[in-house]
């Protein structure tokens, strides 16, 4: 029988804007709620691992092991296997994967890992089954999915909420859901997973330099990536209304008092 594929579509795409923030991701920044449990020997998979920075890391971490970073975007992984490339690294590789089935035979990986996946997937329980499966006995999975609806920002901005909601109903029409972070504990008990640690964690940006590069990837990609596209072609909004969303952004970052959260759930789920 033909393989399942992925029913979601990545509403962000790969546009320099969108890369901007995902090679900003370290496994400090990212994965800090797993990093106690790595040992050196370990064989880590790293789902959607984009252009390899998280990957790259966790490389780095398991230094007798073996990090496999897959995502189902062919070209994106040039830049990871570049990435690893540039720090030296020779025990990292990388391949094309669907998360809902895994080409990986049952009890391989030590650790399984997903930073911002599920949220974008066609069938989270079901990926969240196949992660177990390629897991060893005693193995972890490991996932990290921002939650849209648990942002907060300030100062007010009517803007600020147009693109709050445009990008929810983008993200569900093309199959994910934004708010995961909150569903990640109950997709795993469904998925068959009975030792679950459930965390939180949020990334802050507040100072200028943080409140310009953050305003301008979002501005940016508002006008200029696939989340664009999906958000015009799909009925969500005009030109126009993603005009106004991008200024809404540009001007929140020049607010000298502007502060940003992004809430992350987090699970470490023992096989």
């Amino acid at each position: 029988m033909p393989k399942a594929r992925e029913t979601a579509v990545y509403t962000h795409g790969h546009h320099e804007s969108v890369l901007r923030s995902h090679t900003w991701r370290t496994a400090a920044n990212s994965a800090a709620y797993l990093l106690s449990s790595l040992k050196p020997h370990m064989r880590i998979l790293d789902i959607g691992c984009g252009p390899g920075t998280i990957t790259a890391d966790l490389a780095a971490l398991v230094p007798d092991g073996r990090v496999t970073g897959v995502d189902h975007a062919p070209d994106i992984l040039e830049q990871a296997r570049a990435t690893a490339a540039e720090r030296g690294l020779t025990n990292v590789d990388f391949a094309v994967a669907d998360v809902h089935d895994l080409d990986y035979p049952d009890d391989t990986f030590c650790v399984v890992h997903a930073h911002q996946v599920l949220q974008h997937v066609g069938d989270p329980v079901r990926a969240l089954r196949e992660m177990r499966r390629v897991t060893k006995p005693n193995g972890f999975v490991a996932v990290r999915d921002s939650d849209y609806a648990g942002m907060v920002w300030y100062p007010a901005s009517a803007g600020m909420d147009a693109w709050a909601d445009l990008y929810q109903r983008v993200a569900r029409a093309n199959g994910g859901e934004p708010d995961a972070g909150r569903r990640l504990r109950s997709w795993a008990l469904e998925a068959g997973f009975t030792d679950v640690t459930s965390t939180s964690a949020t990334w802050t940006f507040a100072s200028e330099e943080e409140r310009a590069w953050w305003s301008g990837l979002w501005a940016d990609r508002t006008l200029a990536s696939a989340y664009a596209d999906r958000a015009t072609e799909g009925g969500h909004a005009t030109l126009d209304d993603l005009r106004a969303v991008s200024d809404a952004w540009r001007e929140w970052g020049r607010q000298p008092d502007a502060w940003f959260s992004v809430l992350h759930g987090e699970i470490l789920c023992r096989k």
